[in-house]
């Protein structure tokens, strides 16, 4: 995977892009597991992605039911056995 960041929004903690090496569309945000911090990257659609850039408040809401794991079958990697939390 090789992402590219098009949005990132510092007060909210997320960014929205594209993975270069497969032209898929994500939203990602920041975790922790303990010794190392990493991005967890869940796929949109090319819709979702244009909504999500368009309207910032639906993007804090995808953001924040992904942080409470409601959206994990849009995981682009799966998540090892120390699944981080969110920071």
């Amino acid at each position: 995977m090789k992402p590219r960041d098009e949005f990132f929004s510092h007060a909210d903690r997320y960014s929205l892009g594209t993975d270069e090496e497969s032209g898929r569309r994500f939203a990602s945000l920041p975790v922790s597991a303990g010794v190392v911090d990493y991005e967890e990257y869940y796929e949109l659609t090319d819709e979702q992605f244009a909504q999500l850039l368009a309207v910032p408040t639906d993007a804090v809401t995808f953001i924040e039911e992904c942080r409470r794991r409601e959206h994990d079958d849009l995981l682009l990697q799966n998540p090892g056995w120390n699944r981080g939390t969110q920071v």
